[in-house]
């Protein structure tokens, strides 16, 4: 009697698994991290946690939004070219400069942009409209009622709700969280992730190559995925295909990982190690996945603290879409970002494309959007190899598994690259 693959060890001849299936693997794994506060300038680009409620009034005080000369608006009413009215100056508003000043009737006093106003002023008339006097001024021109003066709270009421949670932050919600006094807020931190190549054949850039070495372009790139995506890389670089070496590697870094991306060695091969090493822990799935690139794959926790980790193919190209497809989705997760999954837009295709059946094709290209629209291109060859395409690309196409051609002109799905969501 044959007992049951484990589900850890698949069976070689099972089918593959869907994208789908596949990623509600991954997302199960990793889970939204602790929220606590955070300096503003940390924070940026991650979502808040809790609502944020205003402290104060914006502006706090009454002020001048214009240089010029604080007045009560019926004693300037009919000022005019041929008939200026004449108010002496009783004194000077600076902003951050200023004590409360009062205002008798048929004065003014010089005010400069942001500066109090004072009680008995209504009205600002900009320095332009007059003789720019000091002891005296001379208008010109009179304002209307009310008119170069900001008043308190008509941007921002004290209590009133600023941001609600999720929001990500950027530039304008800090600018605007940092006006009403608050230096921190709440979120989930950046994960830290650690990502470990494998390969004996593997060398750092700027190391002399052997005849059958190369370099170890995928640390590289999928650090630089990570910090992209918003969260924390830590390149540890090779680790070869002794599983020994390997072993010890991944126990180094879990201390510091909130998440181990590997890539290499998860395929059938005799060499490889992650899966060899992992399989036997019995925490980590090792599945092949209908898609194209990017068909083996493995997804699970290791360490004490069960660290999750996610293991990707090795050639380059295969390694950066499993991490668009599989890791982007995870890590935003971990920081509580939604939608996890890219976006994906329509666009017209440029060309034919050829697809494999059976598997979800995501190919590399370029995404334009132009007078008459939004075009994809196809850009390099179909090896998983061709870093260079890599670098061209700025989108994925996206071909479901019943479709194997498709033709010029017709509409396509895109994953768009490098564009925050």
């Amino acid at each position: 009697m044959v007992s049951d693959p484990s589900p850890f060890n698949p069976d070689p001849h099972e089918p593959p698994r869907s994208v789908e299936d596949h990623l509600t693997d991954v997302l199960e794994v990793v889970g939204p991290l602790t929220p606590y506060e955070q300096a503003l300038l940390e924070a940026v680009g991650l979502p808040l946690v809790d609502p944020v409620t205003s402290p104060i009034d914006l502006p706090r005080f009454t002020n001048a939004s214009m240089d010029g000369y604080a007045v009560r608006h019926e004693d300037v009413a009919g000022a005019s070219d041929a008939r200026p009215i004449h108010l002496p100056v009783v004194g000077e508003s600076a902003a951050g400069q200023s004590r409360p000043y009062g205002m008798p009737p048929g004065t003014s006093l010089r005010i400069m942009t942001g500066a109090p106003m004072p009680t008995g002023a209504d009205s600002v008339v900009p320095v332009e409209w007059t003789d720019s006097g000091t002891a005296a001024v001379q208008v010109y021109r009179a304002p209307d009622d009310g008119q170069h003066v900001r008043h308190v709270g008509e941007d921002v009421r004290a209590g009133y709700d600023l941001l609600p949670a999720g929001t990500v932050l950027g530039p304008r919600e800090v600018g605007l969280l940092a006006g009403v006094g608050l230096s921190r807020v709440r979120s989930r931190p950046r994960p830290r992730v650690v990502v470990l190549s494998t390969g004996t054949e593997l060398r750092q850039p700027g190391e002399p190559l052997g005849f059958d070495s190369v370099y170890d372009s995928n640390s590289y790139l999928l650090a630089a995925a990570v910090r992209a995506a918003g969260a924390i890389p830590y390149r540890v670089g090779v680790a070869g295909d002794d599983p020994s070496t390997f072993s010890d590697a991944l126990s180094d870094q879990l201390v510091r990982a909130d998440l181990v991306v590997t890539t290499g060695g998860v395929s059938r091969g005799a060499y490889d190690v992650v899966k060899d090493v992992l399989s036997k822990l019995g925490t980590v799935r090792f599945c092949d996945v209908a898609m194209q690139p990017g068909k083996p794959q493995g997804v699970g926790r290791v360490g004490e603290e069960e660290t999750p980790i996610i293991t990707l193919p090795g050639n380059p190209v295969s390694a950066y879409v499993s991490f668009e497809v599989f890791v982007v989705p995870a890590l935003r997760r971990m920081m509580g970002k939604l939608p996890y999954r890219r976006p994906v837009v329509q666009a017209g295709l440029r060309g034919p494309l050829q697809s494999i059946p059976g598997r979800r094709q995501f190919m590399r290209a370029r995404f334009e959007v132009g007078w008459n629209g939004a075009s994809v291109e196809p850009v390099g060859g179909a090896g998983s190899h061709l870093l260079g395409g890599l670098a061209q690309a700025n989108a994925l196409v996206v071909v479901p598994e019943d479709v194997t051609e498709v033709a010029d002109g017709e509409t396509v799905s895109v994953l768009v690259l490098d564009r925050d969501f």
